[in-house]
């Protein structure tokens, strides 16, 4: 289905209210983007017209949006939560119904980090005050994740994995990166996913650049292949996963390297648990990796949180020394990359649990030697 049962959406509101009052704002305005659809299961988009969903501190939340965008809600949950739709038409003033809906007196509210500055300003002019980003009242609702949103990341699991195992079939000296792409796009819309969201199909010198997409470069023997695929599955949740392969047997100095890989990825996912920081797990990985002489080859972050957007907090990272809680999303993904040769990355995302982890993805982490 598109979005979740509407009880899910009526106590994420409850909690968002909630959150509101403890950080001593009037209420929340959520524009477009991922809070809305997080909050209302709305994938509503945003144009010059102002549509925004106005969750007073106390009172009931409602709706401003324009008569001709009244439509776009229909797949929201919003009728069945009984939400008060206040619409409007050009040459009304949108922000005077938000105001309204705030209590009408100047507002300290706080604005979902997406709302553009041809909403935010006018906005702002109207309250009175400047408003604050809801950032810290939504990002804790986002980053632990709920029943039915561990579900929807398991079941993207499932279905990335399947993606990898067809991926051997299309790694096929002679083909392009580009050839191979497109067979993944097929894959990952067949195997349940509703597009795919990014794919990276990196070769040879280009597995040593993590954000590579793909080219036109030709497939060799003797390539090392870094696959890092996702996409949503309904209603909206991604995977994330990266397995890396080899076009015949590989050199044994790679071989030996990526053991090594697979050893800080081993450490950084058994690191998991509630209480854990952030950064202890990105240093389990690291540390491994710096143990056997390539900490300098791992130029990224550990990980990212991963749920309605594919990067979302927590950010599995040095410095991040928020403990880990159960319910979090993420992924834990070191990789190593020699300029000019070859690189590697293994992701898998993992859900913290009241005791532990949960890796989501299931493929084997061990080089993936195609036949030649």
């Amino acid at each position: 289905m598109s979005r979740f049962p509407s009880s899910v959406y009526a106590a994420r509101l409850q909690a968002a209210a909630a959150g509101a009052r403890a950080a001593g704002l009037a209420g929340l305005v959520i524009s477009p983007g991922y809070d809305l659809r997080y909050l209302t299961g709305s994938a509503a988009q945003t144009f010059e017209r102002l549509t925004a969903l106005v969750i007073p501190a106390d009172g009931a939340p409602s709706v401003v949006t324009p008569r001709l965008e009244l439509a776009s809600l229909r797949e929201s949950a919003i009728g069945e939560l009984g939400l008060t739709v206040a619409d409007w038409v050009d040459g009304e003033d949108p922000y005077a119904l938000v105001e309204a809906a705030l209590g009408g007196a100047p507002a300290a509210a706080g604005v979902t980090d997406a709302m553009p500055a041809l909403h935010l300003l006018p906005l702002a002019d109207r309250l009175g005050v400047l408003p604050v980003l809801a950032t810290d009242v939504m990002r804790w609702l986002r980053m632990v994740k709920d029943t039915a949103e561990i579900d929807a990341l398991r079941a993207a699991g499932a279905a990335i994995d399947r993606v990898h195992a067809r991926v051997p079939e299309f790694l096929v000296p002679g083909r392009t990166e580009a050839q191979v792409a497109a067979d993944i796009d097929a894959a990952i819309v067949a195997e349940g996913h509703t597009a795919a969201a990014f794919i990276i199909v990196g070769s040879g010198p280009h597995g040593a650049d993590p954000h590579h997409e793909h080219s036109d470069r030709v497939l060799q023997a003797g390539d090392i292949v870094v696959v890092d695929i996702g996409g949503p599955v309904p209603p909206g949740y991604n995977s994330d996963c990266t397995r890396t392969y080899s076009l015949g047997e590989p050199e044994p100095e790679v071989a030996q390297q990526y053991r090594v890989l697979q050893d800080a990825q081993r450490a950084a996912v058994n690191a998991v648990r509630p209480g854990v920081s952030a950064e202890a797990v990105d240093d389990a990985a690291r540390s491994v990796l710096a143990e056997a002489g390539l900490a300098e080859y791992f130029v990224h972050r550990t990980g990212h949180g991963i749920g309605l957007s594919v990067h979302e907090e927590p950010y599995i990272v040095a410095g991040n020394a928020l403990p880990l809680q159960a319910g979090m999303a993420f992924s834990v993904e070191p990789g190593i990359y020699f300029p000019g040769a070859w690189g590697a990355r293994i992701e898998d995302i993992v859900i913290v649990t009241d005791d532990g982890v949960e890796p989501l993805n299931n493929r084997p982490h061990e080089l993936v030697v195609v036949p030649v």
